[in-house]
């Protein structure tokens, strides 16, 4: 109950990032820039156990962007150059330009070897198929249907590998659902497909959208778990989930990552304290709004910090 854990990603070091640039460059090698991503990723793992977190993520520092990473992966995926996702972040978008296929397991081998670094368990973490699709230009497939069932006929098989080389949480990140509230329906049909079968604990994170339109629907969902942002909304939208019941496991954002402000422990458990009385408390985990990537490494291990010493006091307070 309570469990602690984060979205995915974490803001990478200066050294990586230096790292990633001097390859761009052609300055140092492909296996000399998997060398300093895994000291970065060791070093995120090392703060989470030190923090107290509870399920861990790997903190992404071998990917760029959340779809073009999986995209230069596939076959049948090209990159186009800059395009603008928000504020002053850009991404190269990837482009669908024959059939999608999977020629290998893109995330275990990784997966496997963060794994081995902890005795804690780590989540495995993968790209929806309608989020893939939906920023993805595709000039190949009839339809956002075709394409969006392709994707998901490959996540389905990566998340089932990453089942088989022992993964007990698989999240699955959805976060374009929440911008085309119209195709929820499509959104439900792919995850059908991905999750069927699968015995491990399904998640997937949804952010930054008009949840009215979707709720109760999103319930529907085929996944154990909605992982959703609060607190950048200042809790406001709790009031939609009060009625019907919310009847799924739910990870609760209670960090705001979009602010450089730190929050204060009172803050944080006021807004768990506000969750609780609309979630059942035995299927809440507490989290951050989103991946951290946008934040310093210090403001990232300061907010996180905050959360696992708020949840641990109102584990107190509960008696738990």
């Amino acid at each position: 109950m309570l469990e602690t854990t984060s979205v995915g990603s974490f803001p990478k070091p200066d050294y990586l990032v230096k790292a990633r640039r001097d390859r761009q460059q052609g300055k140092v090698s492909p296996d000399e820039l998997t060398t300093v991503e895994r000291r970065a990723t060791e070093e995120w793992i090392r703060i989470q156990e030190r923090i107290g977190i509870d399920i861990l993520v790997h903190g992404e520092m071998e990917r760029g962007d959340m779809t073009t990473f999986f995209a230069e992966l596939l076959d049948g995926y090209g990159i186009s150059g800059l395009v603008r996702s928000y504020g002053n972040r850009y991404y190269r978008k990837p482009i669908i330009q024959s059939t999608l296929s999977r020629p290998r397991p893109m995330t275990t081998d990784w997966h496997c070897w963060v794994q081995s670094l902890t005795t804690m368990p780590v989540k495995g973490m993968l790209t929806g198929p309608y989020t893939m699709c939906d920023w993805s230009f595709d000039e190949h497939y009839p339809s956002r249907r075709d394409a969006v069932l392709a994707l998901a006929e490959i996540v389905r098989d990566e998340a089932h590998d990453l089942e088989a080389a022992g993964a007990r949480y698989i999240q699955i990140d959805e976060p374009a659902i929440s911008t085309r509230p119209d195709e929820i329906e499509l959104a439900i049909e792919a995850m059908e497909v991905v999750t069927a079968g699968l015995k491990a604990t399904t998640i997937s994170h949804i952010c930054y959208g008009d949840f009215a339109m979707m709720y109760p629907r999103i319930l529907d969902l085929p996944v154990d778990m909605l992982d959703l942002e609060f607190a950048n909304s200042q809790f406001a939208n709790l009031d939609i989930f009060r009625k019907p019941k919310f009847t799924k496991r739910i990870s609760v954002g209670v960090i705001d990552v979009h602010s450089h402000v730190i929050e204060t422990k009172g803050q944080v458990k006021d807004g768990i304290r506000r969750a609780l009385d609309v979630f059942d408390p035995a299927l809440v985990w507490i989290d951050p709004d989103c991946g951290l990537k946008t934040r310093t490494p210090q403001e990232a291990i300061d907010k996180l910090t905050v959360m696992v010493e708020a949840v641990k006091e109102i584990k107190q307070e509960m008696g738990l």
